[in-house]
């Protein structure tokens, strides 16, 4: 690549001229003296000679190669985050190659995105910085432009919890008895939304009035860790009423099931389950699963 220095009034540094992608481009070696300014030189030369035996990968390639890497470590949810931010991205700025994305765009497109979602803003950044941190690591790129860029902060609002009194109005208007069960044993262990519906036979020890939660072939707990959760009265009661129901006791059955019992009930059925009924109880309707 032709390169050549100059050194013009208006600036005491050398200054390197050179051709980037056909157009002629300026960039300050930010020496006064030429020596000095002809190291810059050279290492500038070494530095463009290897970013042009790099692999050339756009985003829609990145993002398809990326999520392949992630999809045995990381959990559904996030998967879906990392998915979901790149195709923001890449409707932001359009499938241009990973190299060309800075500091600008990135500021720019984070600024725009909490203007209209703070949250999602918040998610975008800190996906998208673990994106660029791994192709950073593959080489792809050179730097991470999120590192130069300081996570935006969203406003915190008190989440939103129901009280003993709450709950059991809410209850009072689910009608399926199933979803009374699977409720109700989540308002009184704790347990999160996916692990009550994976929980299995084999989770539950009666015995010791406990629930396990693990790691499963086609199941990993968010965190990635196993632990063990009390069941009080009521927690118990539910269970040892649903083990008998089953008519054939195999132990990888799922507790709370609706087709047949190999198949668990869906997060997003329970979810909209809880939304329709926390409506017609007239409660909070910021209420949502999580709340229990």
């Amino acid at each position: 690549m032709y390169m050549y220095l100059i050194k013009e009034k208006s600036s005491p540094f050398y200054q390197v001229i050179y051709l980037n992608e056909g157009k002629r481009t300026k960039i300050t070696t930010k020496a006064i003296y030429k020596n000095d300014a002809l190291k810059f030189l050279t290492d500038f030369k070494i530095k463009i000679t290897k970013e042009k035996q790099k692999p050339v990968v756009d985003l829609k390639t990145y993002q398809v190669e990326y999520l392949e890497f992630i999809s045995h470590t990381k959990s559904k949810a996030y998967k879906r985050s990392i998915k979901l931010s790149l195709k923001m991205l890449i409707d932001f700025v359009g499938n241009i190659d990973l190299r060309k994305i800075d500091k600008r765009i990135i500021e720019k497109f984070i600024s725009l995105t909490f203007q209209r979602t703070e949250s999602g803003a918040n998610l975008y950044y800190r996906t998208l910085k673990a994106a660029f941190n791994k192709a950073e690591s593959w080489s792809y790129i050179d730097g991470n432009p999120f590192t130069k860029l300081k996570q935006p902060k969203a406003r915190k609002n008190l989440p939103v919890f129901l009280s003993e009194d709450e709950f059991n109005l809410f209850i009072s208007f689910v009608d399926k008895p199933l979803l009374r069960d699977y409720y109700t044993l989540l308002f009184n262990t704790g347990l999160r939304a996916s692990e009550g519906t994976n929980l299995q036979l084999s989770d539950i020890d009666l015995t010791n009035r406990i629930i396990r939660i693990r790691n499963k072939e086609n199941y990993s707990t968010k965190s990635k860790r196993e632990r063990i959760i009390p069941l009080n009265d009521t927690a118990f009661n539910i269970l040892a009423n649903r083990i008998p129901k089953i008519h054939h006791l195999n132990f990888n059955q799922y507790v709370f099931y609706r087709i047949a019992a190999d198949i668990p009930l869906t997060v997003d059925y329970v979810s909209k389950q809880f939304k329709k009924n926390v409506r017609r109880s007239g409660l909070n309707p910021q209420l949502h699963l999580h709340s229990l």
